[in-house]
């Protein structure tokens, strides 16, 4: 699994799956968790989770002690940078500095990070988050899956390529890669999505989906979600304290079908719905439409492979053609 993977005070596991900038070595790094990994792991049939690598390789853009500690403090001797530049006549790392790439990298070993799990080992997750950095603005920043929607989101493995993270890239595109992670997988994509699906039924695993990109407007016009906000959503989802799934506590997503909660623990309610930090109706569902219409083109190639409770996970594109109607 293309994942990162932490563990809490109580040994409950939680498992991060997501492509480059979406945060996932950022948010397993919790000073409250320790970590397993940072980005490849395995799931045994008796239900342990381990990490393949011991090691992380962590995106340094913008970083900030005060927002990433681990990260920071795990820059030591040992450690490697890439593409970064120093401050002009010293030694220091300038990370605003993007004149090379935005892609400004550190890698380390495992233990230069304090809150490690030794061995790397954990148990049964009982909860998995698909982070994805919509640059569209159009995903809720955190939504609860059925079992279909997680196989079907699985499967599409989606986020956002914005300017400076690779050549050519000068306005957000959709990027999808199969399982988040189809350069590793020898099998057919919906193989390991059904091997979710029964893991999560059979585990009781909740899995979420959590947007690390923007929110009131698309990228250029919006701002990226405050690591802050998604840190306090992860925490209280694996705490419990987003409730159980009815119409009290979560409202469903029009388009894409997704169970947003209505209320989170330190987080504005107001940022919750990604429809309503836009002020502006249309525009959102017309960029909603485009990112639906991408999910669907996409899934083409696995349509003739996929269950019908997968196929039921996708976007519903009639219903925003209602809507802008």
């Amino acid at each position: 699994m293309h994942c990162s993977a932490n563990v809490g005070n109580d040994d409950e596991t939680a498992i991060f799956f997501g492509l480059s900038g979406t945060g996932k070595t950022t948010l397993s790094a919790d000073p409250h968790r320790k970590l397993i990994g940072d980005d490849e792991h395995g799931w045994t049939n008796d239900n342990t989770i381990f990490n393949f690598e011991g090691g992380c390789y962590a995106k340094v853009i913008n970083l900030e002690k005060e927002q990433e500690p681990s990260i920071f403090n795990a820059i030591k001797k040992g450690a490697l940078l890439e593409n970064v530049i120093f401050k002009k006549g010293s030694n220091q790392v300038d990370y605003t500095d993007t004149s090379i790439t935005q892609n400004t990298r550190v890698s380390y070993p495992i233990n230069h990070i304090d809150n490690i799990q030794v061995p790397s080992l954990g148990k049964n997750p009982k909860n998995i988050f698909f982070l994805t950095a919509d640059a569209f603005g159009v995903l809720p920043p955190i939504s609860r899956l059925t079992p279909g929607q997680a196989a079907y989101h699985f499967i599409s493995g989606y986020t956002a390529k914005v300017a400076g993270t690779e050549a050519g890239v000068n306005e957000p595109i959709p990027s999808f890669s199969a399982c988040f992670g189809a350069p590793f997988m020898p099998l057919h994509p919906t193989t390991y999505a059904e091997m979710l699906s029964k893991k999560m039924k059979e585990a009781n695993v909740n899995v979420w989906l959590i947007n690390t990109g923007w929110t009131g407007g698309a990228y250029g016009t919006g701002t990226r979600m405050k690591l802050k906000y998604t840190r306090a959503m992860i925490t209280a989802a694996i705490s419990g304290q987003l409730g159980e799934l009815s119409n009290e506590n979560y409202h469903i997503h029009s388009v894409f079908g997704l169970a947003q909660p209505r209320t989170c623990p330190n987080v504005p309610t107001s940022i919750l719905s990604s429809r309503q930090t836009w002020d502006d109706d249309e525009g959102y569902y017309t960029q909603a439409f485009k990112l639906a219409k991408s999910f669907r083109t996409n899934f083409e190639q696995f349509e003739q492979f996929a269950n019908d409770e997968i196929i039921a996970g996708a976007p519903n594109t009639r219903r925003i053609r209602e809507i802008l109607k």
